[in-house]
């Protein structure tokens, strides 16, 4: 029995030495030691476009014929040959004014000997567009790789801008410059009739019109009798501005079609009879830049490019009363400007032509070449974000006109757009011998019919 209960005792204490082992701390494993980080991946070389521009030689017609806009694109041309990076090389071949480039590109499509990029007016575009000449831009502009970012195409003025676009969004330009059809008008003198500054309405550009002429007719000197108010001459140019004034155009909805007897189109016709009614009008034989500088106009319709011609009729005649480019305001109060220039467009020819001329095409319109280019020529940027700091410093006028560019909008693009021009003309000059507002609607109802049958003619 003694025997039996130690070896109990031996079990238990075999037990309880196990019990106690189970429930100590186990012991800490040591820490590992430190490791340096993994080395970060390495860099990837950036994407190679699908389509290689490199040592591309490319020909690029303008109509920067002579003079400080020859030796501007010849420049400007000349730099980017030399620090592109691709090798792009761009022969640059001026063809004479726009309407001699206009027909070279027609002749050249005939011959199949087309450059890889030209200028032209928005509708010449379009109509080569039609025929297969021009390429859409819109891969390029909205490209990943060598596209122009959200901020660089929003930068572009709206009203030269759009020149570009068709109907259907396809765009098939980039504006190289822009001017704008403004009214100059005579600070010094509408001061002198008792206005505080410009007209911001219609009604306020026909009384201060009606005034300068008023005075004329008034003072001691027969030979500016029938002087003093506005230099009307109803070209297409100043027409549209007008119209855009009163808040009107001359397309449809749609934009592919056009609207030529809305009522703001019959509402600027009657606006600018009565101004001839009322006397307070007068006509030039050619540009008005002697008549606004012996101050026989208050107003006179102009480009921006014949600022600097208007700033030497006044020297020649020394008159140094403050002057300078206002729009045209509607009776709503609704101010605009004309805005038009040369577009750049893209020949199609094959990928990688194509895509070197866009790449030129990128630079010439960027606001850095586009301040250099402006620092040649005194055109004004397409872009509102171009440094144009020591052009504005130099020439209070230009940069008075610089705040205008925002006001702009464009004449519509259509291809048929050059002959419309033409009979908008003959429209509104018949609408000033016309009897009243139901005779100027008449002329207006055949122009709309004239104008869709010159767009059928050249679809």
């Amino acid at each position: 029995m003694k025997s039996k209960r130690l070896w109990y005792m031996a079990l238990f204490v075999m037990l309880f030495a196990a019990l106690l082992a189970s429930c100590a701390s186990p012991a800490e494993e040591p820490a590992p030691e430190p490791t340096d980080p993994p080395p970060p991946p390495e860099p990837t070389d950036v994407p190679e476009p699908a389509v290689d521009p490199n040592g591309q030689n490319i020909v690029f017609w303008h109509a920067m014929s002579s003079g400080a806009n020859l030796e501007g694109m010849d420049a400007v041309v000349a730099e980017f040959n030399a620090s592109n990076m691709y090798g792009i090389t761009v022969e640059a071949i001026a063809q004479g004014r726009q309407s001699e480039l206009e027909t070279a590109v027609n002749g050249a499509i005939t011959t199949g000997e087309l450059p890889n990029l030209t200028m032209g007016f928005p509708n010449g575009l379009s109509n080569w567009y039609g025929l297969g000449v021009i390429a859409a831009l819109n891969d390029y502009i909205n490209g990943d790789m060598m596209g122009l970012s959200a901020d660089a195409q929003s930068a572009i003025f709206a009203g030269p801008y759009s020149s570009g676009t068709l109907a259907d969004g396809t765009q098939i330009g980039i504006p190289l410059h822009q001017s704008a059809q403004v009214n100059f008008y005579n600070y010094t003198w509408g001061e002198e009739l008792g206005f505080d500054g410009p007209p911001t309405t219609s009604a306020e550009f026909k009384e201060q019109a009606c005034a300068a002429s008023a005075a004329n007719n008034a003072d001691d000197d027969p030979d500016n009798d029938d002087t003093g108010g506005y230099v009307l001459f109803p070209s297409a140019s100043t027409v549209f501005p007008w119209v855009a004034a009163f808040d009107g155009g001359f397309l449809n909805d749609s934009g592919d079609g056009y609207i030529m007897n809305s009522q703001a189109a019959v509402d600027v016709g009657v606006f600018l009879k009565d101004l001839l009614d009322s006397g307070c009008t007068l006509f030039t034989p050619s540009f008005p830049n002697p008549e606004f500088a012996a101050r026989q106009a208050l107003f006179a319709t102009s480009s921006t490019a014949g600022q600097p011609f208007q700033q030497s009729a006044m020297d020649e005649v020394e008159n140094e009363d403050v002057w300078g480019a206002i729009g045209f305001p509607g009776p709503n109060g609704t101010v605009t400007v004309n805005a038009f220039g040369q577009m750049v467009g893209i020949v199609a020819t094959n990928p990688e032509q194509d895509l070197a001329s866009w790449l030129f095409l990128q630079y010439l319109t960027s606001p850095e070449t586009q301040a250099t280019w402006i620092g040649y020529t005194g055109y004004f940027p397409s872009q509102s974000t171009t440094d144009v700091a020591d052009r504005a410093a130099d020439d209070a006028i230009w940069s008075a006109a610089l705040d205008l560019l925002p006001l702009g909008v464009a004449e519509p693009n259509l291809p048929s757009w050059g002959p419309v021009r033409g009979a908008i003309q003959d429209a509104y000059f018949a609408i000033l011998d016309a009897e009243d507002e139901a005779g100027i609607a008449a002329i207006l109802a055949d122009l709309n019919d004239q104008a869709a049958e010159l767009l059928a003619e050249m679809e």
